[in-house]
């Protein structure tokens, strides 16, 4: 990667340098009176919230029911294989399939599954066998709708408000972090962890009620002639060539976005134990640490709408200073001992971890024609996951081996290794940019 050299840019992507492509923040921040947008984004809210509400329910009743640690962390990982085993046909289907079908689709199937767990505890023959298959059908349903929605964004949006679109759908995601888990912890406390989850399923509905008057484009109409079989090797080809030949700076966001995982997806998976272990916290000021991340994280969104202007190096470029601050925070936390200390770091930590999703996307979008988003987000959401689950094994490993500490450093480490790879990205693409078309002012 490091010896790779860039080849000139599509068309797209000399769109998004264009002079007439900046907005004002403003007009960023109207996307949420947007009538399809404002839609969208308000069913992102409540699903993710009831998100947020279900997976601490979901947890502990799987905990409740089973008493093993090692049947709950199952769950997480049921929760990952989808995106990982079947991103690339997801991709195709995507870009085959009208957004909106899939979009509302998704949330009824999740609404089902969701539901159908208190419904079957009383019966006989429920086990968590059967548990683990829905949790399982409803992580398939939830690895179509993250696709789809995003693909979904420049059939509704400017393209030069694609990195303020992804940011405010990403500050849903934050609210969810900081609201689901107190609302969950209420919930199960006053009813139980069955009807939490039964919450949940409703907000899936409403999502989708949501999402019925939304107005979007059908994809064209695609020849039937072609073996299925023969037809998804060449659609996964087509996606594959387009990121490997024509648009390689797409592959290094893919690589940027693969380390970042490598690191982010470990912290947030082993929190709880440094937050144990290092701060000797218990859950309840652990879950405080928790949303001061989420708050982080929300800041960030609301920050990049005004930012979503800027021209494509100056977006890795801030991708690179966010990772290198979230890295420096990371290793922050094996000195502290102060709880409100530590909160404050976590909430800089979620500051800079917010940055790159949004960012990523919006470049994903610009980059690739509408027909094809989709198969490269699949290409996108495969390696992210990937490095993800392979870099929780990994810290896993040294948390257990050689400590917290060392642990928490290794992931700090990787953060700063992200910026510098992205930092890289960011100055071969300026040079390109500026050599060919003279449009880069730093």
């Amino acid at each position: 990667m490091p010896g790779h050299s860039l080849t000139p840019v599509s068309c797209a992507s000399r769109a998004v340098l264009s002079a007439d492509d900046h907005i004002t923040a403003v007009g960023a921040q109207r996307l949420l009176f947007a009538r399809d947008f404002g839609l969208v984004w308000l069913s992102q809210l409540v699903s993710q919230v009831g998100d947020g509400v279900s997976k601490l329910a979901l947890l502990w009743f799987v905990y409740s029911i089973t008493g093993s640690p090692i049947k709950t962390t199952v769950i997480g990982l049921l929760q990952t294989i989808p995106p990982i085993v079947l991103g690339p046909v997801i991709g195709v289907l995507v870009d085959r399939c009208p957004k909106k079908f899939l979009l509302v689709f998704s949330d009824i199937v999740r609404a089902l599954l969701i539901g159908l767990i208190p419904c079957l505890i009383s019966v006989e023959s429920f086990t968590v066998e059967v548990l683990y298959l829905l949790v399982l059908l409803h992580a398939m349903a939830t690895a179509i709708f993250g696709p789809a929605l995003i693909a979904a964004v420049p059939a509704i949006v400017a393209k030069r408000q694609f990195t303020a679109a992804n940011a405010l759908l990403q500050s849903t995601t934050s609210l969810g972090i900081v609201m689901g888990p107190a609302l969950s912890g209420i919930g199960i406390a006053l009813s139980s962890s069955q009807e939490v989850l039964c919450i949940n399923a409703a907000t899936y509905l409403l999502s989708a009620t949501c999402l019925l008057p939304v107005r979007m484009p059908r994809p064209s109409v695609v020849s039937a002639e072609r073996p299925p079989a023969a037809a998804l090797q060449q659609d996964l080809m087509e996606a594959v060539r387009f990121v490997l030949r024509r648009q390689p700076a797409l592959l290094w966001l893919i690589a940027t976005a693969a380390l970042y995982t490598f690191g982010t997806s470990a912290l947030t998976t082993l929190f709880p134990v440094f937050g144990r272990k290092l701060l000797n916290l218990g859950p309840v000021e652990v879950g405080y640490l928790w949303s001061a991340l989420g708050g982080g994280l929300l800041a960030m969104s609301i920050l990049l709408v005004w930012w979503t202007e800027w021209s494509l190096p100056r977006r890795i470029a801030l991708i690179a200073g966010t990772s290198a601050v979230s890295g420096t925070a990371i290793c922050a936390l094996v000195w502290v001992r102060d709880p409100p200390a530590a909160g404050v770091l976590m909430a800089v930590v979620g500051c800079g971890m917010g940055a790159l999703t949004p960012i990523a996307w919006g470049v994903v979008q610009e980059l690739s024609p509408r027909e094809i988003v989709g198969r490269v987000l699949g290409l996108y959401q495969t390696a992210a996951m990937t490095s993800a689950i392979t870099g929780i094994g990994a810290f896993g490993w040294i948390t257990e081996e050689l400590g917290e500490p060392t642990s928490v450093n290794g992931i700090g480490l990787a953060l700063l290794v992200t910026a510098l790879f992205a930092s890289r990205f960011r100055r071969l693409l300026a040079q390109l940019l500026e050599n060919e078309h003279g449009l880069y002012a730093g």
